[in-house]
């Protein structure tokens, strides 16, 4: 995850908040400092913990953040993840911002880490798609990556998919291959995807760098990957998820591409418990 990006990001989350004051928070003055433990309330994978760090930071500089775990690992209800200390009233008025953001970033982490867990030891990779939250796209893509998880394209402009509209409006796969190659230099990488084995055959011919598997079953996905070319890579896609994952880490497919890891995530529920410091009594 980029800083300067995500800094630039969680500085816009904490304006739509704050607004222009935390009118709850006011009750604090400079000396009422604290100590704040968060805890994961339930079982999963963590991610995204050092933005505890770099948006406490845009409140308060004296703000200090301790992560008790590191991006990627298991925790289980009750335990410990980061330890934050300083002045009471900045910590509170970032809890919820962080929390959330933390929050839904571990719930996809951990949904990728079962995923990954489910192929056991097959070679077939787990990757997101474009199924994000408006805004939330890079955080959530890191969260994949911590869940052992890999990207799939970033957004429409680093790679080319050839859908079946595209295909449509460009009137077969083999002119919407031609013209997209000529449109772009040698680097740019492009996809394309086919619902039929009649598809299938036309694209192999026209030579893509992927070829999609759209909404197949897991017998028709392994007779097809036997007829494209080692050079051709593929990936199987549509309507797969946790449940359904067994049946798919045989079929010899490079990649499987799963929607739901950023687009059917339940939080991972967190808490965060302040304790304040105690002052020191004042002697006339």
């Amino acid at each position: 995850m980029n800083r300067l990006v995500a800094e630039k990001a969680l500085r816009d989350f904490l304006i739509e908040d704050i607004g222009e004051r935390d009118a709850s928070s006011v009750i604090f003055n400079d000396s009422d400092t604290g100590e704040a433990i968060v805890r994961a309330k339930a079982e999963g994978v963590v991610a995204g913990l050092q933005l505890f760090e770099w948006g406490y930071h845009l409140l308060d500089t004296s703000i200090t953040v301790e992560p008790l775990k590191q991006d990627g690992d298991r925790v289980i209800a009750g335990e410990a993840i980061v330890r934050i200390t300083g002045k009471v009233a900045p910590i509170l008025s970032g809890e919820r911002v962080f929390l959330n953001l933390v929050q839904r970033m571990s719930a996809i982490a951990t949904l990728t880490r079962n995923c990954v867990d489910a192929l056991g030891a097959s070679t077939t990779r787990i990757v997101d798609t474009r199924k994000t939250t408006p805004g939330l796209r890079m955080f959530e893509k890191y969260a994949v990556r911590a869940g052992g998880g890999f990207n799939h394209r970033n957004g429409l402009y680093d790679a080319v998919m050839l859908k079946d509209n595209h295909i449509a409006a460009a009137g077969s796969i083999t002119d919407a291959v031609r013209k997209v190659r000529s449109a772009h230099g040698h680097m740019m990488m492009v996809e394309v995807e086919v619902e039929t084995e009649e598809q299938l055959v036309e694209a192999i011919a026209a030579s893509p760098d992927v070829i999609m598997f759209d909404n197949q079953t897991p017998d028709t996905m392994k007779r097809w990957t036997q007829l494209v070319p080692p050079a051709i890579r593929t990936e199987a896609s549509g309507g797969i998820d946790l449940k359904k994952l067994a049946d798919y880490k045989n079929t010899g497919v490079d990649v499987i591409s799963i929607g739901a890891l950023t687009h059917s995530v339940s939080n991972l529920d967190m808490s965060m418990n302040l304790s304040v410091s105690q002052k020191e009594a004042i002697i006339q």
